[in-house]
C-alpha cells in the first residue's frame, strides 16, 4: 500500500496501471477456474497462482481506491465536503475492500452449498470452496498490513516537534510518552482480529485445503457465507467516518447489520451441528459429542470471537436507541454527586 505523496502526473499514469492490473487478476482467476467440473481438485500449482492474483486484486484494488480519493478532483471534494484526512481515506478503503471480499465468499459459500448441501453433506465438494481458499487466503494477510498502515496513519495526524517526537497531552497538561507504533505493538492492540485473520487466512485454508481428506464442503459452504453481514459491518464504520452516525440509513444499517450478524456468524455453526446430527441421525448433544476434537476446538476458536464482536454490537446498539436512558442515568449520577 502506497504511503508516500504522489505528484499529479503519477496519480494519472498509476491510477489506470492499477485498473489494468486488477481487472486481469479477476478475469485470470476466473478463467483459471471456470472450465473445471463441480467436483474437480485445486492443483498446487493453480492454488499458488490464485493466491498471487488474490494479492494483486486486493491490492490493486486498494490503490485505485485510495489514489481516486487522494489524488482526483472527485475524490477532493468529497474529502472536502465531509472533511476527511488521509486515515480516514486508507480506513474508508479498507473497509470497501473488506465488503468486496465479502461479497465473493458469499458467491463461493452459495454455490457450494446450493451443490454440496444438496446431495452427499459428508462427501461431496465443489472446487469453488478450495478455489476461494487459495484466492481468498491473499485477502487476510493483506488486510493486516492494511489495517496497521491506517494505525499508522491515526496516529500521524499528531503534532510532531522539530526532533521528529510527537506533543501527546494525559489530558492535564502533563506530556506522556510517544505511543509505540511498531507492528508489534499494532499486534498487542489489536490482538482478536489478528488472530482471527492468521487462524481464517492459515489454518482454515490448511483445513479447506489440506486437511479434510476425503470429506465433503458443505460446512465450508456455511463459513464462507458468515461474511454476509462484513458489509454492513464495513458500512456502519464508512458512515461513522462520514460522520453520518445520526442519520437514518445509519440506524437502518446497523439493524441490518444485527440480523445479518446473528443468523451468519452467531448461529450458523450451530445449525451445521444440527444438520450434521440428522445426518447421522443422532441427538443434537451427541452428534456434537462425536466430532473430532480438533474440529471441536476449531469452532470454538471460530464462534468465541463472534460471540464477543455480537456483544458488542448489541452494546452500541442499546446505546444508540436508547440514549435518553443514558442520558437521565448521567443525569441522576451528577445530581447526587
Amino acid at each position: 500500500m502506497m504511503d508516500f505523496p504522489l505528484k499529479p502526473v503519477d496519480h494519472r499514469v498509476l491510477l489506470p496501471v492499477m485498473m489494468i492490473l486488477n481487472g486481469v487478476s479477476l478475469a485470470t482467476a476466473i478463467n483459471l477456474v471456470v472450465s473445471l467440473d463441480p467436483e474437480d481438485k485445486i492443483t498446487s500449482k493453480r492454488g499458488s497462482a490464485l493466491t498471487l492474483l488474490g494479492f494483486i486484486y486486493f491490492m490493486s484494488l486498494s490503490e485505485i481506491l485510495n489514489m481516486t480519493a487522494l489524488y482526483t478532483g472527485l475524490g477532493h471534494r468529497y474529502r472536502n465536503k465531509f472533511r476527511l484526512n488521509s486515515g480516514d481515506v486508507l480506513d474508508i478503503t479498507n473497509k470497501f475492500v473488506s465488503a468486496v471480499q465479502a461479497a465473493f465468499s458469499c458467491v463461493t459459500g452459495a454455490i457450494v452449498c446450493l451443490w454440496s448441501c444438496t446431495r452427499d453433506f459428508m462427501r461431496t465438494s465443489h472446487y469453488m470452496s478450495e478455489a476461494y481458499a487459495w484466492f481468498g487466503a491473499a485477502y487476510f494477510f493483506y488486510d493486516i498490513w492494511s489495517m496497521y498502515i491506517v494505525h499508522l496513519k491515526m496516529y500521524s495526524k499528531r503534532r510532531p516537534f522539530k526532533n521528529g517526537s510527537t506533543l501527546l497531552s494525559s489530558g492535564d497538561g502533563a506530556s506522556v510518552k510517544k505511543p509505540d507504533t511498531s507492528f508489534l505493538a499494532y499486534c498487542k492492540h489489536e490482538p482478536v482480529i489478528l488472530m482471527h485473520h492468521l487462524f481464517i487466512g492459515g489454518f482454515g485454508f490448511l483445513v479447506i485445503v489440506y486437511l479434510r481428506g476425503d470429506l465433503g464442503d458443505c460446512t465450508f459452504g456455511f463459513v464462507y457465507l458468515m461474511e454476509l453481514s462484513t458489509p454492513f459491518v464495513s458500512a456502519r464504520g464508512i458512515l461513522s467516518r462520514l460522520k453520518l452516525k445520526s442519520s437514518r440509513l445509519y440506524l437502518i444499517n446497523g439493524l441490518l447489520m444485527l440480523a445479518t450478524f446473528f443468523v451468519c456468524r452467531v448461529i450458523s455453526l450451530p445449525y451445521v451441528c444440527y444438520l450434521y446430527s440428522k445426518v447421522i441421525g443422532s441427538s443434537y448433544i451427541d452428534a456434537v459429542k462425536s466430532l473430532p476434537t480438533g474440529c471441536k476446538i476449531s469452532i470454538s476458536i471460530l464462534l468465541l470471537p463472534q460471540l464477543y464482536w455480537f456483544y458488542l454490537m448489541c452494546s452500541g446498539a442499546l446505546k444508540m436507541l436508547l440514549p435518553s436512558s443514558a442520558a437521565l442515568s448521567a443525569g441522576d449520577a451528577k445530581r447526587r454527586s
